[in-house]
């Protein structure tokens, strides 16, 4: 469990589903993006006693499909989203954003904070190495590429399509370019490959594309999770060095990494906003 949890006596109890929430419709928004934050959703859209939003920054052209109402871009900052929070009159609020995706994080927090609504965060831990692994930690995209060097290697890069820009300090390295999106318009590299994929994907996959490729390097994000982590299984097995992106501080908020976890907190903060007169419909 995360150590910014809080009071981690209140993260351990885990309640029954069933008759845990308060009588009545409590609107719940979740701050999406992720297979946690989807799975999540799935588990709480078909609860009568809630109404549940999974808002998406907009970012990919083609999100995975919602099991629940969808509210897609920015919302105006923390101030604007604090504002959205008491217009919409939402009883609890989860980010279950990206690990990556810490302004959106800082913003829920200052937002939560504005509103007097809880917050809870749903963050997935981060890979960790083992034997065989040939990490090398970067602060950022700009100083994964500094850590290339100048001879020209083959280079596997698993970044969103908006981060990839400093690659073209660095031209004398090929580049395999994999991103959720198309990268429009290609980057001025002479030698880039790009392809469109969503995981998860499979390890074989994975250490077959990066063999057909040649590649002696990846980029990534420490992103933890399931759904890509076939690439670094895959890049162990050959040897592969990965720069490894090194995840942002995320703010100091209640922080739990599961789905269970989060629906036992929801039992007590709904319990709680209903006490203080301030749910939905009271």
């Amino acid at each position: 469990m995360d150590s910014q949890r809080g009071d981690a006596a209140l993260c351990a109890e885990i309640v029954s589903i069933n008759g845990s929430l308060p009588t009545g419709m409590s609107r719940i928004l979740i701050l999406g993006g992720t297979t946690e934050a989807r799975e999540l959703a799935a588990r709480l859209a078909t609860r009568a006693d809630l109404e549940v939003i999974v808002s998406l920054a907009g970012r990919t052209k083609s999100p995975a499909p919602q099991p629940a109402p969808v509210r897609s871009g920015g919302f105006g900052g923390a101030v604007g989203l604090g504002e959205y929070l008491d217009k919409e009159r939402i009883d609890a609020l989860v980010d279950a954003t990206h690990p990556y995706a810490n302004i959106i994080s800082a913003n829920a927090a200052a937002a939560a904070h504005q509103a007097g609504v809880p917050l809870i965060a749903l963050r997935r831990p981060a890979w960790r190495a083992v034997a065989g692994d040939r990490w090398i930690e970067a602060i950022d995209v700009a100083d994964a590429v500094r850590r290339l060097g100048e001879p020209p290697r083959r280079v596997f890069v698993t970044l969103g399509r908006t981060e990839l820009i400093p690659l073209t300090t660095a031209p004398q390295h090929f580049y395999l370019i994999r991103s959720v999106d198309r990268v429009e318009p290609p980057l001025p590299l002479p030698r880039a490959s790009y392809f469109t994929d969503r995981g998860p994907f499979s390890t074989a996959d994975d250490r077959a594309l990066m063999c057909a490729h040649d590649i002696d390097t990846m980029i990534a994000k420490n992103s933890g999770g399931a759904a890509t982590y076939s690439k670094i299984a895959a890049a162990r097995a050959l040897g592969i060095e990965v720069i490894m992106l090194r995840r942002p501080t995320p703010p100091d908020v209640l922080a739990v990494e599961t789905a269970d976890e989060v629906i036992a907190w929801l039992g007590h903060a709904l319990a709680s906003v209903k006490a203080r007169g301030t749910a939905r419909g009271v």
